[in-house]
């Protein structure tokens, strides 16, 4: 990484500035060069799932077009990257033969990375399980595991050469409630069952996948992403109270706790107990180096009787300030967020995705001027300061994210880029917060060369 950045605090490692994505989102290629289906292909062409009946097919088609992302990222400043590998993009079939031209692509892109001067960070699941796996019983067959981890132990030997941060899952709270108990995201169950089995699978899968990886690449830090939000009741009533807490136990406790802490809260140890074999949870909790934080904004529950876990997700109260999207923007709730993963979980923490979304256009004369995310983006950072100054290991900020994507069950109405993408002629257009990042990672570059010992600029 450049030696320009800031150290933090606590470590002698050069504060981290970069940008995150996500294969499914970005890279499009669905079927080419022997790439095989995901349970997101399968899940978009199912009729009302996605927002104007969009797909991953194309996407910003980033297969084909990484030199020019890079040199997006390059100009950007960043000194690191934080992707996902494409699961059926190597194994078509989930397992057995390597796909070479998958492969192939992974290797140009880190390349390509390197001779950036920018750190690849890869994260091993961002959602995109192989159909042919979920054929056969995908995440809630406990057979995941060792596939799992057969699939970590590929990465490692191939990119090991060249990569050494690697994350397990990216928020395994988010598709396992959306995809097993809501139905709102692939592979679209609505099945307590298969929700409680993938969550004690997924949890297994960590496990093995860190042993996978330490086996695999030396000098390797690893580490796992998870999305983490305080959950609110949508009114004083009891019954709406007792749903934030179960929203929160299965969004924000379910998995960094036993992967973490070596066991499961209470209740949902008791729930998960006709699954938990003997051993188990010390397999979850293999020792890791870093946490990564997803964080967007405060949640909100209702109680639902008829729902598979007895509370449906709520809005925010419609006084309170909201993105573009709709979502609560709240800085004081990031920080205090970061300080309280700091303090229980005890590993650096970098901070994995941040953003916010909108309708972004350009303008007559083509500039994109989203000063609401520039306004967001500020807010935000200042906030993972104060967090710092309190006394939260915090070493690196990646941005969500590098490009307007596929935004899951929004299709591409909702556009979260510091890159605008026109999608009818895939032409990247850098918005105004392009150029605010920018500036800003090399106002801190300025100031770490006048004083190496002060904390990222907020």
């Amino acid at each position: 990484m450049r030696e320009q950045y800031r150290k933090s605090a606590k470590s002698d490692e050069p504060f981290v500035w970069g940008a995150s994505t996500s294969a499914y989102q970005i890279e499009g290629a669905a079927t080419a060069d022997g790439r095989g289906p995901s349970i997101w292909d399968t899940y978009c062409r199912q009729k009302g799932k996605i927002a104007n009946g969009d797909t991953g097919d194309i996407a910003c088609d980033h297969y084909h077009r990484y030199v020019e992302d890079v040199a997006l990222l390059r100009d950007l400043g960043v000194n690191a990257y934080r992707f996902s590998i494409s699961w059926p993009r190597l194994l078509p079939r989930g397992r057995g033969k390597l796909n070479p031209l998958g492969a192939t692509f992974y290797d140009r892109l880190i390349d390509e990375l390197l001779a950036a001067g920018i750190e690849p960070w890869i994260c091993l699941y961002h959602w995109d399980l192989p159909q042919a796996l979920d054929d056969e019983g995908g995440w809630p067959h406990r057979d995941s595991v060792g596939w799992f981890a057969d699939y970590a132990t590929l990465v490692g030997h191939r990119y090991g050469d060249r990569v050494k941060r690697f994350a397990t899952f990216n928020e395994p709270g988010v598709f396992s409630l959306f995809g097993y108990a809501f139905g709102w995201q692939a592979p679209g169950l609505t099945d307590r069952q298969a929700f409680l089995r993938s969550v004690h699978h997924v949890n297994l899968a960590h496990g093995a996948a860190v042993d996978a990886l330490r086996g695999a690449v030396r000098d390797a830090k690893i580490g796992v992403i998870h999305n983490l939000q305080p959950c609110h009741a949508a009114s004083d009533k009891p019954e709406d109270q007792a749903a934030a807490a179960t929203l929160d136990l299965y969004w924000n406790r379910a998995f960094p706790d036993p992967q973490m802490l070596g066991y499961y809260p209470e209740r949902l140890a008791d729930e998960l107990a006709p699954y938990t074999l003997p051993g188990d949870l010390a397999a979850m909790s293999r020792p890791i180096d870093w946490f990564g934080l997803n964080h967007y904004s405060p949640i909100y529950a209702r109680a639902d009787q008829t729902g598979v876990l007895g509370f449906a997700w709520a809005g925010p109260p419609p006084d309170l300030p909201h993105s573009g999207v709709g979502w609560h923007v709240q800085p004081e709730a990031f920080r205090d967020t970061l300080i309280a993963v700091s303090e229980r979980y005890r590993l650096p923490v970098y901070v994995t995705e941040n953003g916010t979304g909108g309708k972004d256009a350009p303008d007559a004369q083509g500039r994109v001027a989203d000063g609401d995310r520039i306004a967001y983006l500020d807010a935000y950072i200042g906030a993972m300061q104060e967090a710092r100054a309190r006394g939260a290991d915090i070493r690196g900020y990646f941005v969500w994210s590098l490009l307007d994507n596929f935004e899951w069950g929004s299709g591409y109405r909702d556009r979260f880029g510091l890159v605008y993408v026109d999608y009818s002629t895939l032409r990247r257009i850098p918005k105004d917060s392009y150029h605010w990042y920018a500036a800003h990672i090399a106002s801190d570059a300025a100031a770490r060369a006048t004083d190496p010992h002060t904390p990222p600029k907020p």
